[in-house]
């Protein structure tokens, strides 16, 4: 097949992760429960394995109702008596240059704000979903669709239901394909 079929036939569906074989959690866990279910999983499409930098958020009747990223988990680990405070003055606690002793920052404190913290609800850090692609879309509306809302894995919806996701690896890996194989005509 030419790089243009190629291109032409290559549809959403058939780059999807199926959404049973992508890890989740429920909006009831804890950050402490995503943090444990992101180290264990690991995916593994055509050969290759990886571990997930998204999670998807399903309720208990296995819609699906957002996703949490290890950044979203990171910035929800935050302890409390930091997170009311402006970010400049959050990050010059770590700047040897203005306190050579870090004086104000208790390593102490800060372990037992981020073991608090790690009991928050997935519910309170995950992020709503924006856009979801068909099954039938083709992969290049995936592309538009992932660059223009900024998002590194979508949703993949056949019959108003999701049925899997597709994430930003499976779509550079067909463009990087389609370039490859267009140098070598």
């Amino acid at each position: 097949m030419s790089p243009s079929q190629r291109l032409e036939t290559l549809r959403i569906g058939d780059i999807m992760i199926p959404i049973a074989d992508y890890p989740s959690v429920i909006p009831e866990n804890t950050l402490r429960e995503a943090i444990e279910k992101m180290e264990q999983s690991q995916l593994e499409v055509n050969g290759r394995k990886s571990l997930p930098r998204v999670l998807l958020v399903l309720e208990a009747s296995g819609q699906l109702v957002g996703t949490v990223r290890r950044r979203d988990i990171m910035r929800g680990l935050e302890p409390k008596h930091l997170v009311t405070q402006p970010l400049n003055y959050r990050k010059k606690l770590f700047d040897v240059s203005v306190d050579p002793n870090l004086s104000e920052l208790s390593y102490d404190s800060m372990v037992e704000g981020i073991h608090e913290q790690a009991n928050r609800p997935v519910r309170s850090v995950m992020r709503s979903i924006q856009v979801a692609l068909e099954h039938h879309d083709h992969i290049i509306k995936g592309v538009y669709e992932m660059v223009g809302y900024g998002m590194t894995l979508l949703p993949v919806l056949k019959d108003c239901k999701v049925v899997g996701v597709v994430r930003s690896v499976e779509l550079f890996r067909e463009m990087a394909h389609i370039v490859r194989a267009a140098d070598s005509i």
